[in-house]
């Protein structure tokens, strides 16, 4: 039996009506972010640092662009090799969007992470990486400021926080993992995980952008 066609365009009008108020819902819905957000954000600190052309870098020099830091060290075995080659497959999947965003690695391991080291391992990942030094004072200050913990780890099983490296140069260094997304207004809004996607922190860099 089929219905007059009055009804049919009745149903169709009442369809097509639904169809726009579920797409208006989805269109309009907040975006969620893969990282941890803060809950309402907070100045990034910022810091005069050494980077690999031996130049002084400002955080705030920066400011109008997004901005993702990693501490690590270049002698690192595994997560900082990592996180620098998601940071490259960010900037890929960024396109032509990655020229507004700063990525940037700060030495844990001043001792044995000099300008002209930081600049050749950078050269493995993407020249355009900033590579951040200075002395353990200025160092200790940035590192509390963003909450990075960061201890020695000798060969002989003995642990320091600075001072042993004077005796030593094989150990490893034990520290924050965590990522720190900073929105173009100079403002700390997310941290990540080390198992986060070069794919989710696209998406949420292009977020922080808008």
């Amino acid at each position: 039996m089929r219905l007059p066609k009055p009804i049919l365009l009745t149903f169709g009008l009442l369809f097509g009506f639904f169809a726009v108020l579920l797409a208006a819902r989805y269109v309009n819905q907040p975006y969620t972010f893969h990282g941890s957000l803060l809950a309402s954000p907070v100045a990034a600190a910022d810091f005069a640092l050494t980077d690999q052309n031996s130049n002084v870098f400002h955080l705030s020099d920066v400011k109008g662009q997004a901005v993702l830091i990693f501490f690590g060290y270049t002698f690192c075995p595994d997560v900082c090799p990592a996180t620098l080659t998601r940071f490259k497959q960010v900037r890929a999947e960024l396109g032509a969007t990655s020229e507004q965003v700063k990525f940037i690695l700060i030495t844990v391991d001043p001792e044995r992470d000099p300008p002209e080291r930081l600049q050749a391992y950078l050269q493995n990942f993407d020249p355009t990486f900033v590579g951040l030094t200075g002395t353990m004072p200025d160092l200790e200050n940035v590192w509390k400021s963003y909450g990075v913990f960061r201890e020695k780890k000798f060969a002989d099983g003995t642990e320091s926080a600075s001072g042993h490296a004077a005796l030593h140069t094989d150990y490893l260094v034990d520290h924050t993992v965590r990522i720190y997304a900073i929105d173009p207004q100079g403002n700390l809004r997310l941290t990540y995980t080390a198992d986060i996607t070069a794919r989710e922190l696209a998406d949420d860099v292009r977020e922080l952008l808008k």
